[in-house]
């Protein structure tokens, strides 16, 4: 009996970051969600990493139209941090990912094993793609990664839109973030809105912002344009760039007669620490506004 051996197909690149930022960059969900793309009209619009011998990953990557999706997963077998790590895919094909330091960076090298569906330089041309989408990343100045929160609330969905975007209620759920918290402008799809809070002096400082998609009861997309500082908007210059463009998304789902309340929002590295502390409470008491309300 013989056993047919697979192809092996290697992609690399090298990176011009420190070894611990391009590990922390390639393992980590919310800079995977950033990065894991072949082309510009797919994303990844959501990761789950166990990076342990016998814990589980798993990514969403779909075209940004909706038009199709797929999810991508498997399971670890080896893992020497800031060295490299195996795992098999849910199609039971090998890979190994491994890094080395060499005088430009650091070297990542991808050895997987092909499919049969489609050719050797097709999946090559792919996983080199992504890859090279990472080293763009890794070395890009930007410090915006995507954060995730969720949260079930036993409410309808029209409910919990409604708290969640009427001016008093949604001045109650905020004001966790900064004290006397609230929006200028309207909800409607194109207009533009400021998210303020009061400065010491009583001076307005916040974002300034656009309705990128208002779906009624069900997605909500907003769109960063620049920042409000001392009541004046600022859209320009180096201080607005890393939030310029950054998206803050609330998306509803129905799940009997609760909703479950998804966001994901671009976030600086500065704040991440911040936001990781403060959305949960955030949405705990949005959670409990709306179940008051019930």
């Amino acid at each position: 009996m013989t056993t047919t051996q697979k192809t092996k197909i290697t992609v690399q690149v090298t990176v011009n970051a420190p070894l611990e930022k391009v590990w922390k960059y390639f393992i980590e969900p919310k800079h995977i969600i950033r990065w894991n793309n072949a082309s510009s009209d797919w994303h990844t619009t959501k990761a789950a990493v166990d990076l342990q011998p016998g814990g589980s990953f798993s990514s969403r990557m779909e075209a940004k139209d909706g038009s199709m999706g797929f999810d991508f997963g498997g399971v670890y077998q080896e893992v020497e941090k800031h060295s490299y790590y195996t795992y098999i895919m849910d199609d039971e094909r090998k890979v190994k990912v491994s890094f080395m330091e060499v005088p430009d960076g650091v070297e990542v090298v991808e050895v997987f094993e092909a499919e049969m569906e489609n050719s050797v330089q097709m999946q090559k041309d792919g996983w080199q793609a992504i890859l090279n989408n990472f080293k763009t990343y890794a070395e890009s100045d930007t410090n915006l990664v995507t954060l995730h929160y969720e949260i079930l609330i036993k409410s309808s969905p029209a409910e919990v839109y409604s708290a969640m975007l009427e001016k008093p209620t949604y001045e109650e759920w905020t004001d966790v973030f900064s004290p006397g918290s609230t929006y200028l402008g309207n909800w409607e799809e194109g207009s533009k809105i400021l998210f303020v809070s009061q400065g010491e002096e009583g001076n307005q400082n916040g974002m300034v912002s656009k309705v990128a998609k208002n779906i009624e009861n069900k997605h909500v997309d907003i769109e960063h344009l620049g920042v409000l500082k001392d009541g004046v908007e600022v859209l320009e210059g180096e201080e607005i760039e890393m939030w310029k463009g950054a998206h803050e998304k609330y998306t509803l789902e129905a799940k009997g007669e609760d909703t479950l309340l998804l966001v994901d929002l671009d976030s600086t590295m500065e704040m991440d620490d911040f936001f990781t502390e403060a959305w949960p409470k955030a949405l705990k008491k949005l959670k409990e506004i709306c179940e008051r309300n019930g």
